[in-house]
């Protein structure tokens, strides 16, 4: 781990934190250990701050602008470009079965949060940005052609009006380490205008975002 302190250019003080940021429950389920997903989920708001922050001071745009490179900007595409270069996956903890299968694009993309979670809880918040400032701002422009699904219904929906959606989950099946989401999209809470499945429940609400806008009929719903 020394090379990707290195890349990130930090001094840690607590190794064990950056090791746990790494490690993917399938190998935390082997080997009785602590898994990412506490971090990924810390790591998923400092990111946010981060990228909040930083478009705030450098876009003049209205507030739905700046929400749409928000969503394109720490996507699961854009979160796995960002991992890419500092060559996040060689570094993961995985189990033997995740190991032979390789890393996906969720572990990826999960890591590089919990990794970010873990310098802001060991070095501050400061150092987390000097990160951000390093790793991702150099790469922005390079995401704001991601197609992000939900943020393209979204602005369907509430074009003219203020109704709104949201995504529940329908189902959550497999094992910690390999579990499988099957999620709705609904308008208003009750007409439903997409159904996705996915191993997390970001890549399923992609998916059902992107199925209501193959259908179509949000248009007509939105207008009902």
């Amino acid at each position: 781990m020394k090379t990707l302190f290195k890349r990130l250019n930090i001094e840690p003080n607590n190794v064990e934190l950056y090791e746990r940021a790494l490690t993917h429950a399938s190998y935390a389920n082997e080997h009785q250990t602590l898994k990412n997903e506490r971090l990924e989920f810390l790591g998923d708001a400092v990111l946010g701050l981060l990228m909040t922050h930083y478009l705030f001071d450098h876009m003049n745009e209205d507030e739905g602008e700046m929400s749409k490179r928000k969503a394109q900007s720490v996507s699961e595409e854009a979160l796995i470009l960002y991992a890419g270069y500092i060559d996040l996956k060689s570094y993961l903890r995985l189990g033997k079965g995740e190991m032979q299968k390789g890393a996906n694009q969720s572990m990826i993309a999960d890591a590089f949060e919990a990794l970010l979670a873990a310098i802001y809880l060991d070095l501050g918040f400061e150092k987390v940005k000097q990160v951000f400032a390093q790793i991702v701002i150099p790469h922005l422009k390079e995401t704001y052609g991601m197609k992000d699904y939900k943020s393209t219904l979204q602005e369907f929906i509430q074009s003219g009006d203020k109704r709104n959606i949201s995504y529940h989950v329908l189902e959550e099946s497999g094992p910690a380490h390999n579990k499988h989401f099957k999620i709705v999209v609904k308008l208003d809470k009750q007409i439903i205008l997409g159904q996705g499945e996915g191993s997390t429940k970001k890549e399923a609400e992609q998916h059902a975002a992107k199925d209501a806008l193959e259908k179509g009929n949000y248009e007509t719903k939105k207008n009902g």
